[in-house]
């Protein structure tokens, strides 16, 4: 009999997936994560990509047996016949799962087209001559259901983005002030954040697209048949959770990784021989998302170039503003000088010395030292200014 120690480990390390059928039913489950790699054919390596308290990049690969999604706030696993979500008590997760209960319940998907790009819409205008529209398999269409939901996602942030960012660009244009500065600067910062979390969608699907291997792996559903036809289906059987023992229950996930890393790494690269699926069908599902999200990185493209020459005219302007500061702050550095040069002769003047220029009448003397000394100083002032304009310096 367990003790309550050992009851409360094994609690601990069996985490909550919402889990979805191809029937469209839902529900959650506590799956540690020894069942889950007997259930889903997958390494450690591999479910680190879906552990919501890791922050990996978005990736998409296919396994043996599973497809592992890790887009945006969907952290998933695709078998083919039900898909695993990580972090069932998120609320971003919960409308993702709602959508899957009511697209894989709904009825048949067609074919993609990548002119349809834009919300995963449906198409029939591609398909070759001679061929019939047919329903996508189960892995297909909840992977497209994982692709649309973060593609819209994405481009949500990507129409706000660019709502608030041109307002706040062409003000500050009108008005460079801190206020309006620390607007751009935060909008510029979420802009690279919303950048390079496309990009990385984009990238990843470019590497699926130029890789057979890979796709061809996503093909769970033809695995099964191809496997069921030669008798050889043992290796897709899916494995229902055993009970536990105490030693399974004591572990965590970190003991967990060095009992599985050498057996789980052999079967990883393993596949299945003389497998030669029809890549079409996924090529074009996964070309309608790269093209979607090519539209919403040129957006995005295009505020950043927006937003690289409204700085450029902020930097011409406060390049201007400067100019003029250095040009008055020549003129005054002059002027500063020429009254030093008169005041100078002023105290001269004021000494008390006897010179002939004491022996003439009090009031003419005055007067004609006076102006004489702010005469002199204003004229050679001018012609300072017409030297400075001559050598170009103002």
């Amino acid at each position: 009999m367990k003790t309550p120690a050992r009851r409360i480990t094994a609690a601990a390390t069996a985490r909550e997936w919402a889990v979805v059928t191809i029937d469209g039913k839902s529900r959650i489950e506590g799956i540690t994560k020894q069942a889950l790699v007997q259930r889903t054919g997958l390494s450690t390596r591999d479910l680190r990509a879906v552990d919501p308290s890791l922050s990996y990049p978005s990736s998409i690969f296919g396994r043996e047996r599973a497809i592992v999604v890790n887009l945006e706030h969907i952290k998933a696993i695709i078998t083919a016949s039900e898909v695993l979500l990580s972090n069932s008590r998120d609320p971003l997760v919960e409308p993702v799962r709602r959508e899957l209960e009511s697209r894989l319940a709904g009825g048949t998907q067609k074919l993609l087209s990548p002119d349809n790009a834009q919300g995963g819409q449906e198409s029939t205008n591609d398909v070759p001559r001679g061929s019939t529209t047919k329903a996508l398999p189960f892995e297909f269409r909840a992977l497209e259901l994982c692709l649309e939901l973060a593609s819209k996602r994405l481009e949500i942030e990507t129409l706000a983005l660019e709502k608030e960012a041109y307002p706040a660009l062409d003000e500050l244009t009108h008005n460079v002030s801190t206020l309006n500065l620390e607007r751009v600067r935060q909008i510029k910062s979420r802009l690279v954040g919303i950048s390079s979390r496309v990009q990385k969608i984009r990238d990843e699907l470019e590497h699926l697209l130029d890789d057979d291997v890979d796709m061809a792996f996503m093909h769970l559903s033809e695995k099964l048949m191809y496997q069921a036809s030669v008798g050889q289906s043992s290796r897709f059987d899916f494995y229902k959770q055993p009970p536990q023992s105490e030693e399974e229950s004591d572990g965590d996930y970190e003991d967990e990784d060095a009992l599985q890393e050498e057996k789980d790494d052999e079967n990883e690269n393993e596949t299945v021989i003389g497998f030669r699926p029809n890549l079409d069908e996924l090529e074009m599902l996964l070309e309608a998302y790269f093209v979607q999200s090519e539209g919403i990185l040129n957006k995005l493209t295009t505020l950043r170039e927006y937003v690289d020459d409204t700085e450029d005219y902020i930097n011409i302007l406060l390049d201007d503003k400067q100019n003029q500061l250095l040009q008055m702050g020549v003129m005054l550095s002059t002027a500063t000088m020429i009254l030093s040069l008169g005041i100078t002769i002023v105290g001269l003047l004021g000494m008390n010395i006897h010179i002939p220029l004491f022996d003439v009448p009090p009031s003419l003397s005055f007067w004609e030292t006076t102006g004489g000394v702010f005469g002199g100083s204003l004229g050679l002032y001018i012609i300072i200014l017409a030297y400075y304009r001559k050598r170009k310096l103002l």
